[in-house]
Parts: C-alpha cells; sequence; structure tokens
C-alpha cells in the first residue's frame, strides 16, 4: 500500500524551500536560456528521455534545466526519474512506494498503479532507507512541477545492480508514448578543472555518439549505470542523442583545484 507523502530532505539546502525563490531559479534560468542562439529544428525536438545533473541549483540548475526545457516539448503524462543511491547500499532497484512527493510548489502525485505493474514485471523492490534522504532523484522533482504540473511521476533508485536489467526497464518504459524517462547523474568528483574535463570528455563523447565502450575509458559519473544503461536502451530503440549543455562547479566557484562535472542531454526519435 502506498505510505502517504515523500517528504523533501535537501529542500533549503540543495534548492529553495520556498515556491517563490525556487521561482525565481527558474526565471534566472530561462531568461539566460533564451539568451542562446538554437537551430529551429533543434528546439522543435520532442525528447523522449533526458540526462540531468543532481547538485546543488546554485552549481547545476542550469544545465538540469537546459534539458527540461526541450522535454517541455513532449508533453509526458508520466515522468520515472531513475537515479543512483547515495546514502543506502542496497542490491537491485527500489521503486518510492508512496502517493505523491513533496516540492515547496505543491506536491506531485505518484502513479502508484503502473508503478505496481512495472514492479511485478521487472522485480522491483522497496527499500525505504534509499527513498527518505536520495537528493539525485529528489532534486528533479521541482523542475517536473515547474514544467509538468499534470504530470505524474515514479521514482526508481538503483543500488549495486549489473546495466542490463536497469536498460530493460527504460526500454519498456519508453514503448509507451505517454512516458519520459529522466536519467540523473553527476559526472567527475574533486578533481582539478584540467583532469576533471579530461575524465568528462568520455561521458560526453559517450552519450553523443551512443558509444558504450567510450564510456569505459574513464567516465567517472556516479551514475554511470543510469547513462550506460540510457545509452543501451538507446541503441535498442534507434533514438538519436545530443549534448545539451556541459560545465563544471568551477564557472560557479572559481575555484579550480577541486571540481564537480556537470552534463545535461536528450534521446529522441530520428
Amino acid at each position: 500500500m502506498p505510505l502517504g507523502i515523500r517528504k523533501s530532505a535537501v529542500s533549503g539546502s540543495f534548492y529553495p524551500e520556498s515556491c517563490s525563490k525556487l521561482k525565481a531559479y527558474f526565471r534566472e534560468f530561462n531568461a539566460a536560456f533564451d539568451k542562446i542562439s538554437i537551430k529551429k529544428k533543434i528546439l522543435d525536438i520532442k525528447p523522449k528521455a533526458i540526462i540531468v545533473p543532481h547538485a546543488g541549483y546554485i552549481y547545476s540548475g542550469f544545465t538540469a534545466n537546459f534539458a527540461y526545457r526541450f522535454l517541455q516539448h513532449s508533453k509526458p503524462k508520466r515522468i520515472i526519474v531513475i537515479g543512483p543511491s547515495h546514502h543506502y547500499y542496497f542490491k537491485g532497484i527500489s521503486a518510492s512506494y508512496f502517493e505523491s512527493y513533496e516540492t515547496p510548489c505543491g506536491n506531485i502525485e505518484i502513479d502508484t498503479p503502473y508503478l505496481f505493474a512495472l514492479a511485478k514485471k521487472f522485480n522491483i523492490s522497496f527499500q525505504p532507507e534509499a527513498h527518505t534522504k536520495e537528493h539525485s532523484t529528489e532534486v528533479q522533482m521541482p523542475f517536473i512541477k515547474q514544467y509538468f504540473p499534470k504530470a505524474k511521476v515514479i521514482e526508481l533508485i538503483y543500488g549495486d545492480i549489473t546495466v542490463k536489467p536497469l536498460a530493460n526497464i527504460i526500454e519498456a518504459l519508453l514503448h509507451n508514448p505517454d512516458n519520459a524517462v529522466v536519467i540523473s547523474s553527476d559526472l567527475s568528483h574533486f578533481y582539478p578543472l584540467p583532469k576533471a574535463e579530461m575524465l568528462d570528455k568520455h561521458c560526453l563523447k559517450a552519450v553523443a555518439n551512443l558509444d558504450i565502450p567510450e564510456l569505459k575509458r574513464g567516465c567517472e559519473a556516479c551514475g554511470i549505470i543510469g547513462i550506460e544503461a540510457m545509452i543501451m536502451a538507446a541503441k535498442k530503440l534507434g533514438l538519436s542523442s545530443k549534448l545539451l549543455d556541459y560545465r563544471t562547479s568551477e564557472y560557479v566557484t572559481k575555484d579550480k583545484n577541486s571540481v564537480v562535472g556537470y552534463l545535461s542531454a536528450m534521446f529522441y526519435e530520428k
């Protein structure tokens, strides 16, 4: 049975806890986005899935917002957010069996009937400890509330798993035109800027070219399982990919000695 509301754990730290301050962030991100010259044929793309970062909005919010602006074109009815577990070790994939997800601008309904069917088909468990503090998925929810106010969500967190089971789930999800998939991952962590950019280049090339061997040449994304699974599913479904934004925390902090990398990308039908 659903468990009520999944309370926010990182509002006030990763993103503002007030709706008005949160919307100020979105206005700032979109003002910057609207100044970028993007060809119409690219702006018209309707993604089926995106990769976004999950750091504090001050560092990676613009990069994530870039992808959500494109995903908005697809008008999904259901958004499945997939991220790695940072705080709790478990094997497999866990689903969030709550009724709704709390955000500063209102709760988002979790599609429990769809989730129950998905969990039964793919043997998805429920590890409560994996969900209560997980930021990789939580930081996506205010974006979803902003851009898809009528959409329902499903939260999937993976622990110690191999890639294929997750790729199979993503592939099945994307066969349904009502669904969009959000893969949450940051890139390299706490290297000097030149080394971070060198490592992140493997991630970027792998996503751009749907090249799994390239991913294994040096990409150190914290959500690398999710990225690899997304590439695997995209190849099976014949999807194209496009990089949207890349930057590091140095863009904000000006500290070149210890940076974190952030990527956004989209996957779409050719």
